[in-house]
């Protein structure tokens, strides 16, 4: 399972990739692998408002449909419009070109409530017990 360092997390398998006042968000190695062959996303909108742990996607595939919660509030600055015409592409790569949107963050000390790459490798291991 692939737990890229340099990223935040959330228990719901959300990643989060701060820079600055932006986020590039998505969802979690473990949640792509999870769902299966992803055949679909709902995105969030530029200009919408995202709060931290509220429904920001919706993500289906061939086993289930899945809402995507937001790891930080902000405002969405851009949506990943290519997952549109190619969902494929999360499974192939979550944390790159399957990334979901960029949003400018409204509050940076809700990084606090997430985990890093540590915690969350734990976190996930302990689901599997």
């Amino acid at each position: 399972m692939n737990i890229p360092e340099n990223l935040l997390y959330t228990k719901d398998h959300e990643w989060v990739k701060i820079e600055g006042d932006r986020a590039t968000i998505g969802i979690t190695d473990f949640a792509q692998h999870s769902l299966g062959d992803i055949t679909f996303i709902d995105l969030p909108k530029p200009g919408a408002k995202v709060e931290q742990s509220k429904w920001c996607a919706t993500v289906e595939s061939v086993k289930a449909a899945s809402d995507v919660y937001a790891p930080l509030s902000g405002e969405v600055l851009e949506a990943n419009t290519e997952l549109t015409d190619h969902p494929e592409l999360i499974n192939k790569s979550a944390y790159d070109t399957g990334w979901f949107a960029l949003i400018k963050i409204a509050d940076l000390g809700e990084k606090s409530r997430l985990m890093n790459s540590v915690q969350y490798k734990e976190y996930v291991q302990g689901l599997s017990k």
